[in-house]
């Protein structure tokens, strides 16, 4: 990928500026070649402000510049842009598409665009805003592996990212999908509990936040299993131990489980609308 190829962005809200300002950032695309069109007019002020990217003023415009077109969209609001696109009077087995809206199938594409297009679904998830992503994403069968590399690539500047079958993004979905959601609950219930126990709310906030944050670095950095991370945290008769038994006993594990469960479900049962 050279910086003179040209993405564009139907939708530029959070998630698309945070998407465009990874890919400028780490000069997959330079300023100029990055197009953006939104209904709302501050969405777009606000792409050309913080991307200086450039504004079109519709759809067909986009497609009209740009060859690689991420579709940000929420899922609500998809038809009319499949509608828009299917209409185009260009050639769109020169375009690849990337879509990022939740529960719609790859199969809801090929039936309202064509049969034929070059399409990868992708399961981002907030932190993206942050650059550090956790994403699933499967192409379409008209989707090259030249395709699936690319959308992975520009995945990987804001993140991390996994091919996965289609099957499977739900799965993606209730585990990373939905995961920051969790993640900010149990940081608000650790803060509670250390201001319980007499710590001041900021201070138990950010204490709270920087340990998910050290323990994640942690993992992911040696690798290690994380049953053996928590081992080594656990000594016998300590207070590790205490907390632990105390989650176990109030089934924190199987909460979690049943979370990712009861999310992944949600996101199948969307799909089929």
């Amino acid at each position: 990928m050279e910086a003179n190829d040209r993405i564009g962005f139907i939708g530029t809200g959070q998630m698309a500026l945070a998407l465009a300002g990874g890919f400028v950032l780490a000069e997959k695309f330079s300023r100029e070649n990055v197009f953006g069109y939104d209904i709302s007019q501050e969405a777009l002020a606000q792409f050309k402000r913080l991307i200086n990217g450039t504004v079109c003023s519709t759809i067909t415009e986009v497609l009209d510049h740009a060859d690689l077109i991420f579709l940000c969209v929420k899922p609500q609001h998809m038809e009319v842009v499949v509608d828009q696109i299917h209409s185009w009077k260009g050639n769109l087995a020169d375009k690849l598409f990337v879509t990022i809206a939740a529960g719609l199938p790859i199969a809801y594409f090929e039936e309202k665009i064509a049969q034929n297009i070059r399409l990868v679904r992708v399961m981002p998830n907030t932190p993206c805003l942050v650059g550090e992503a956790a994403s699933g994403f499967s192409p379409s069968s008209c989707a090259s592996a030249h395709d699936a590399g690319l959308v992975q690539e520009l995945l990987e500047t804001v993140g991390v990212a996994f091919q996965v079958p289609e099957n499977l993004l739900d799965a993606v979905t209730g585990l990373s999908g939905s995961g920051p959601a969790y993640v900010f609950q149990i940081i608000e219930a650790l803060s509670d509990g250390g201001v319980k126990m007499g710590l001041p709310r900021k201070v138990a906030t950010i204490l709270a936040a920087q340990t998910l944050k050290g323990a994640a670095a942690m993992l992911l950095k040696t690798g290690e299993h994380p049953g053996f991370l928590k081992d080594r945290v656990t000594s016998p008769a300590g207070t590790t131990i205490a907390g632990v038994a105390a989650m176990e006993e109030y089934r924190v594990r199987a909460a979690m489980i049943a979370a990712v469960e009861a999310a992944a479900k949600r996101s199948a049962e969307l799909g089929k609308r």
